[in-house]
């Protein structure tokens, strides 16, 4: 892999080694290329706005986003974020980081589907955030700059990314569509499940055990 991309640096300790390591054992290049322009949006995002953040827990965090969609790290009954999070801590507790840099980390992963809150949160989780909505849905698309975006995705292809994400979505969490109830990934469940009847949050007070 190249050691630098987009003007941004390539993370080459053990520990980014190891972390890359992880992912790639998947052998699954959808996740692989994804992960890693993701890691490469927020870097530039983070350098063109001089935000502060640290450059190798966002690669740990990019990296680690979705294994959580994974067999080996899918939980019976987390969402799947949440894995990705956990396994993400499991994996950066074995190198003595900070509690603090460990709960940055969760938090970016924890949180990087969750509209209308992660983007204010600190740079080390937002520009997680920023990175996986620019990849996913094209947001702030026409604000990146395009020739280091054209850089990102010719080091990393797309390769039908928008056709197949999807469906790759549903495969990490179809065996529990209650964890998608109150976040944007009900939508994938809906998209392949259109009879699965998610909890509906009005009902949830109604029927609550309150007596009144």
């Amino acid at each position: 892999m190249r050691q630098e991309i987009a003007g941004i640096k390539i993370p080459d300790s053990q520990l980014a080694k190891d972390a890359a390591d992880i992912l790639r054992e998947k052998n699954n290049d959808l996740l692989w290329n994804h992960s890693n322009r993701v890691f490469l949006f927020g870097a530039v995002q983070g350098q063109q706005a001089a935000q502060p953040y640290d450059l190798e827990l966002l690669y740990v965090s990019a990296l680690f986003h979705d294994l959580g969609l994974t067999k080996e790290y899918s939980s019976p009954d987390l969402r799947f974020e949440v894995d990705g999070a956990n396994a993400a801590r499991s994996f950066l507790q074995q190198y003595q980081i900070p509690e603090e840099s460990l709960n940055l980390v969760w938090d970016a992963i924890a949180l990087h589907t969750t509209i209308g809150i992660t983007e204010h949160k600190t740079p080390q989780v937002s520009l997680l955030y920023f990175a996986v909505g620019l990849d996913v849905m094209g947001d702030n698309f026409d604000q990146f700059p395009a020739e280091q975006r054209e850089e990102i995705v010719e080091a990393f292809p797309r390769n039908n990314f928008k056709q197949e994400i999807i469906p790759a979505f549903y495969e990490g969490f179809k065996h529990k569509p209650e964890t998608t109830f109150g976040n944007i990934k009900a939508d994938v469940i809906s998209h392949y499940q259109p009879e699965y009847k998610h909890k509906n949050f009005c009902e949830c007070i109604i029927h609550s055990p309150w007596s009144e």
